[in-house]
Order: C-alpha cells, then structure tokens, then sequence
C-alpha cells in the first residue's frame, strides 16, 4: 500500500539509505525512481532531505565535483577543473586544496607535508590521509637516528615551529574578528569612508595564514641552502605583518 511505501521510504531517507535502494521484497532488486519517490512521500521535510541525498550522491560520483571544505560549513559545489591554485569559493570565499585531505590551501606548505600529523598530546605521528601510523608505513622525512643529542634536537625543533605555527594562527582568527568588527561598523551611516581598513584586515588575515604554513614548509624543508632565504622572507613578511 502507498502507506507502506511512504514509511519504507521516509525511514530510508532518514537513514540516509535512500541512494540505491531497492523494492522491499527480497526477492526483487528493482529500485524506485525519483518520480516515483517524490509520489508517495508525504513530508515535505523528508522529501527535502531526499533532494539533498541526491545532490550528495551525484557530488560524490563525480570526480570533478567537491564540495568546499570550509570548516565553518558551506555548501558550495566547486568544480575542480575551473579552480586553480588559489580561487576562492565563490560564495563563502574559503580557499580549498584539492590534491589532498586537508581542508584548506596550505601554501608554502606541500601536500606531504600535511599529510604528516602529530598527537600534541602524546607524539604520535600519523598519516592524515589513511590515519595509519607514520612509521613504518610511510617514509620519513629524515634520516633519524637513535641518538639522544638528535632526538632532543628535533623535538626542540618541532615545538619552536609549532608554536610559530600556532601563534599565527590564533594570530589569524584576531584577524578574522578584526575584520567583522570593522564590516558591521562599515554598515552604519557615514562609515563608508572605512572600507580601506577592511581591505587592510583581509591582507592581514592572508598574511598570517601564509606565515603559518611557512612554519610548515620550514619544518620540513631538508635544503640548507634555501633555508635561510626562505627565514629572511618569513622574517620580514612577519615583520611587515606586525606593523599592519
């Protein structure tokens, strides 16, 4: 009966099971199409949550879709092929990076490098992309050796980039609130005259985000004669960065 239907389905959709579905009758593979769906349904607000299942399961199929990664949350469909390195979402402008599983473009910052993950807590290394553990899975960055002196060296490297890394991220997310605090002021009468300050906070923000993953790429990069170029630029952009 259509009754039948309808909570067969509806519990399917809330299960988030409707995608492939088939006919109840064991025997019978057949599965419903949308039209025949959206006939017996009665919740509009199931119905609507059918919609988006559907939009969900062709987002996934397709490897030239994504959604946007934005934490925040955001459900914007991007198109890989017309975003170079860099776009922003068009609707929430977050930056994504569409070569690994990290969330957001981490220029300077290699995809293998963020594949990379520590515990804060207790060390342990992991890889972001399979959560398996570092080693021996993966290859290691450095040719480690079990000596005392080294070890302590390279956690004493670790926690220096770290904290740069964090600081300039916290430093980022003042940015962020600077920025808002100033587009609500913006919007009151006679305030339009700020609208440069506002531009100033969205460098800002990118600044620090910049800095941040420079502590990344830092990190990991095993040329001596580049690093210290690489320090001079990080150095005076941060410096640059704090006057702003």
């Amino acid at each position: 009966s259509q009754a039948c239907w309808d909570e067969y389905l509806s519990t399917r959709i809330e299960q988030n099971m409707i995608v492939n579905c088939t006919c109840p009758i064991s025997e019978c593979r057949a599965q419903p199409t949308a039209a025949f769906i959206r006939s017996i349904v009665s919740s509009e607000e199931t119905l609507a949550k059918y919609e988006k299942a559907l939009l969900r399961g062709y987002v996934e199929c397709c490897s030239n879709l994504t959604w946007c990664t934005n934490p925040q949350g955001c459900d914007q469909i991007l198109l890989k092929d017309g975003l170079g390195y860099g776009a922003a979402c068009s609707k929430c402008s977050w930056i994504s990076c569409f070569n690994c599983n990290f969330p957001e473009a981490h220029y300077p910052a290699s995809c293998s490098h963020m594949s990379h993950m520590t515990c804060a807590k207790c060390n342990h290394g992991f890889c972001w992309r399979c959560l398996k553990p570092w080693r021996p899975t993966h290859k290691d960055y450095y040719n480690c050796s079990a000596l005392v002196s080294k070890a302590a060296w390279q956690k004493k490297r670790f926690q220096e980039y770290n904290e740069r890394c964090t600081f300039h991220h916290r430093a980022r997310e003042f940015a962020v609130n600077l920025r808002n605090r100033v587009s609500s002021v913006c919007e009151m009468p006679k305030m339009r005259t700020l609208t440069f300050v506002l531009d100033a906070c969205k460098v800002l923000e990118q600044a620090r985000k910049v800095l941040a993953y420079s502590c990344v790429y830092s990190y990991y990069n095993q040329d001596i004669e580049s690093i210290d170029t690489v320090e001079q630029q990080t150095e005076a952009l941060e410096l640059q960065t704090n006057a702003l």
